[in-house]
């Protein structure tokens, strides 16, 4: 399969046969990471649905012209995933983003919910969110992704059921199973994951009063960083986009 690089600044040509031309970072990594030859076919988009089949024309470490031999305009699924992903200790939020990321979600927000060990304040939750929009931007890039997924500010707990039509919450004692939901009519799915600690009680009656819905996965306990994706997963099924 071809490499893809995204061009996210309006680099990108409109016509078959245009020159593209990757700079700084994105040209590095085409050259000096992935080490793109000349007469090479690669892929280009800009993130939001244009997709860019091409051949490398030249290389250089800071500059990489690639000629435009076709272009797609990939609409976003009609169907909408969302991850309201618990801040986490370690790295265990954003190994969560980033599988999420490959396996399919279209937007992604924090939540720091009150067993979350992982605090953010002004300053950090600034950081924080552009930490996990450069994951979710090398995770669609390696996932060939025509759609990079939004990465949205901090959510507090009473505005969670606000973010789609189907909000559910992952939870192992819940007594329905998420592949027991019918998702047919939803135009925006919201899966909730908790922290380590799990959800709090508090926190599941707010939001089931808010129309929230609570599911398992199945019998084991997953940890925060598997649950969303493995979640991604099953609704991707359902939708029928897998």
């Amino acid at each position: 399969m071809a490499l893809h690089f995204l061009l996210d600044d309006g680099g990108l040509p409109d016509g078959v046969g245009d020159i593209a031309a990757l700079t700084g970072a994105e040209a590095h990594h085409a050259a000096v990471v992935r080490r793109v030859r000349v007469g090479e076919a690669v892929t280009l988009g800009d993130g939001r649905g244009a997709w860019l089949t091409g051949v490398v024309e030249s290389v250089a470490p800071k500059d990489v012209r690639v000629r435009i031999e076709s272009r797609l305009g990939i609409p976003r699924p009609a169907k909408e995933l969302v991850l309201v992903q618990a801040l986490a200790k370690g790295d265990r939020d954003e190994l969560a983003v980033q599988a999420a990321t490959e396996l399919g979600v279209d937007e992604i927000v924090p939540w720091q919910s009150a067993r979350s060990v992982s605090r953010w304040d002004a300053a950090k939750s600034a950081k924080g969110v552009a930490r996990w929009s450069a994951i979710v931007r090398e995770a669609a890039k390696q996932a060939h992704r025509a759609w990079v997924p939004d990465v949205h500010e901090p959510v507090a707990t009473s505005r969670i059921a606000d973010l789609a039509d189907l909000v559910l919450v992952l939870e192992p004692t819940a007594s329905t199973a998420l592949t027991d939901i019918d998702v047919a009519d939803a135009a925006r799915i919201a899966l909730v994951v908790g922290p380590e600690g799990g959800i709090t009680p508090e926190e599941i009656s707010t939001l089931a009063a808010a129309g929230a819905r609570a599911v398992r996965l199945g019998d084991t306990v997953l940890r925060t960083s598997t649950a969303g994706p493995a979640a991604i997963a099953v609704a991707s099924a359902l939708l029928g986009r897998w």
